[in-house]
């Protein structure tokens, strides 16, 4: 493992440890901002991800095969 990956382990190990204790000692305040954060992820997702995963195969609307003519 190289350097530069011990250190962004170890400042990610920290920052769940300081996630861990700030949402234990201010839980309520936290569950109080969740349906603005719901909301935020709407437009959030649309922003970054956008239409682009609603692709289907051409099969799958067109005519079927097997049935009558």
């Amino acid at each position: 493992m190289t350097l530069d990956r011990r250190w962004i382990l170890f400042a990610a190990s920290l920052a769940v440890i300081a996630a861990f204790f700030v949402l234990r000692e201010h839980w309520q305040h936290a569950l109080g901002l969740a349906p603005y954060l719901l909301l935020l992820a709407c437009p959030l997702m649309h922003l970054f991800h956008g239409h682009g995963g609603h692709r289907h195969g051409a099969g799958e609307h067109g005519a079927k095969t097997g049935g009558l003519t």
